[in-house]
């Protein structure tokens, strides 16, 4: 092998023989890319286009969730009924299993929701 990149580059010369091993790395990491990365490229891409559907029906979700809150906290307000009472059922009722959810500082927002929305008027 030695010998032979002697002679090559004694009949080629050196920028010549540096020149095609050059091209050759370029075909080999172009070869790589194309049979290795671009197939996991095509996963990953379909993966992140499922979890972004994913996060806008979730936020879909939520504003139609936010909209309905609204509703019933205007229709308490307009009866002149406070919420606390129900919520404090609701809550109760439905209370989360999970430890990340802390009710007391839900009632807490929506009771200062409630106390902004009396002082604007």
């Amino acid at each position: 092998m030695t010998g032979e990149l002697a002679s090559a580059i004694k009949d080629f010369g050196f920028p010549i023989v540096a020149a095609m091993g050059l091209g050759y790395f370029v075909y080999y990491v172009w070869q790589w890319v194309t049979k290795e990365i671009k197939p996991t490229l095509g996963q990953a891409s379909t993966t992140l286009i499922k979890l972004v559907d994913r996060i806008r029906m979730l936020d879909n979700d939520m504003i139609r969730l936010n909209t309905k809150l609204a509703m019933v906290l205007e229709y308490y307000q307009q009866k002149g009924m406070s919420p606390d009472k129900d919520l404090e059922e609701i809550i109760k009722k439905y209370q989360s299993k999970s430890e990340t959810f802390d009710q007391e500082t839900a009632h807490k927002k929506v009771a200062e929701q409630n106390k902004e929305k009396k002082n604007d008027k």
